[in-house]
C-alpha cells in the first residue's frame, strides 16, 4: 500500500462531515466529505472516461471502466472506496454483460485494502457489502454469473413484469431476489430507487452505469453527484458511433441542458478525479447553477455525513 503515492488535491469544496476514513485511506485519498440524506437517498455516479468521451471501448473482453482507465491503481482505489460508503450499487444488465465475473463490492475492484473497507463499512454501520442491484428490463440475464450464483453479495434484480417471467425464482439462491418495479416495458430511474428504498435502508446509492441508466437518473433529477476518471487516453470512435459517451438514451441540451457545479479535483499522475455536484430544483431537475448560487449541497443538508 505504501507505493501508491497520495492523491494530489487541487481543489475541494465538497460539503457534509467528514466520512471516518482510516488513516491508510484518509492518506491516500485525502478527506471524504457527503451530505446527510434527506427525502431520498443521496446518489452518486461513478464513471470513467477518455479524452475523447469514451467511456466503453465495447469490444469484447475490452468493455469494462478499467480498459478505459489502464486499470490505474487510484482509480480501482475510488471505485473501492465509492463502493465501501454506498449501501446499494446499481448497474444495468449491459455493464454485468461487460464485466460478467464482477462483484460490486470494494474488495473486489481493490483487494489491496479488503481489510480498511471492511473496518469503515463497520464504523459506519453498515452490512459487509452493499445491495448489488441489476437493472434488467427484458430479464435476460446469466443466473450462473457469480453475483448471482456466489450468494457471496446481497443481490436485487429490478425488472418489469415481462423479464419477470424469464427469470424463475427457483435459479435464484437465498442471497438474490427479483422485484417487479412498474407497469410498463421500460423501466425508469423512479421506480429502480424506489424497488432499492423498498429493499432497506439505503441512505447512499452508488450508480455505475451504464450511459443510458444514468442518463435516466440525470434526466429524472436523482443523481447527486458525479464522480469522473478523466483518463488520458484518446480512443475514437468509427462513423458508426458505437463507442458510448457518459450518456445514451437521452438529449439535454441545448433545449434542456444540464449544468453541474465543480465541486472537487484530484490528480493522480496523469489521471484526473474530477466531482460535480449536480443541484436538485423543485421541480425535480437540474438547473443551471447562478453566478451567485451557494455551493451545492448547503441546500440539502447543514447536518452532515449520516452513516
Amino acid at each position: 500500500m505504501r507505493s501508491l503515492r497520495p492523491l494530489e488535491v487541487l481543489f475541494d469544496r465538497s460539503r457534509g462531515r467528514r466520512v471516518p476514513l482510516s488513516p491508510a485511506l484518509a492518506r491516500v485519498y485525502g478527506p471524504l466529505r457527503l451530505p446527510r440524506p434527506s427525502r431520498r437517498p443521496f446518489v452518486l455516479g461513478n464513471f470513467a472516461s477518455t479524452l475523447d468521451g469514451v467511456v466503453s471501448l465495447n469490444v469484447p473482453g475490452a468493455s469494462g471502466g478499467g480498459d478505459i482507465t489502464g486499470f490505474e491503481a487510484h482509480d480501482r482505489l475510488v471505485m473501492g472506496l465509492l463502493r465501501a460508503v454506498a449501501d446499494a450499487v446499481i448497474v444495468g444488465a449491459g455493464t454485468l454483460r461487460a464485466v460478467p465475473r464482477h462483484l460490486w463490492t470494494a474488495e473486489h475492484v481493490f483487494p489491496r485494502m479488503c481489510r480498511e473497507f471492511a473496518e469503515l463499512r463497520l464504523r459506519l454501520g453498515k452490512p459487509a457489502f452493499p445491495l448489488n442491484v441489476v437493472v434488467t428490463a427484458r430479464g435476460n440475464l446469466d443466473l450462473t454469473l457469480p453475483v448471482f450464483s456466489s450468494g457471496a453479495v446481497p443481490v436485487l434484480i429490478v425488472t418489469t413484469a415481462r423479464g419477470a417471467g424469464r427469470l424463475p425464482s427457483t435459479d435464484l439462491p437465498p442471497t438474490a431476489r427479483a422485484v417487479v418495479a412498474g407497469r410498463s416495458d421500460r423501466l425508469t430511474a423512479t421506480e429502480v430507487l424506489a424497488a432499492v428504498r423498498a429493499a432497506g435502508r439505503h441512505d447512499v446509492v452508488l450508480v455505475e452505469g451504464g450511459p443510458h441508466l444514468i442518463g435516466d437518473f440525470f434526466g429524472e433529477g436523482y443523481l447527486d453527484d458525479l464522480f469522473l476518471t478523466l483518463a488520458p487516453q484518446i480512443a475514437g470512435r468509427e462513423a458508426s458511433g458505437k463507442r458510448p459517451g457518459l450518456v445514451a438514451g437521452r438529449i439535454f441540451a441545448p433545449d434542456h441542458p444540464l449544468w453541474g457545479t465543480l465541486v472537487g479535483v484530484r490528480r493522480g499522475g496523469s489521471h484526473l478525479y474530477l466531482r460535480f455536484g449536480f443541484p436538485e430544483s423543485p421541480g425535480g431537475v437540474h438547473t443551471r447553477p447562478s453566478k451567485t448560487a451557494t455551493p451545492p449541497r448547503t441546500r440539502r443538508t447543514a447536518a452532515g455525513f449520516h452513516p
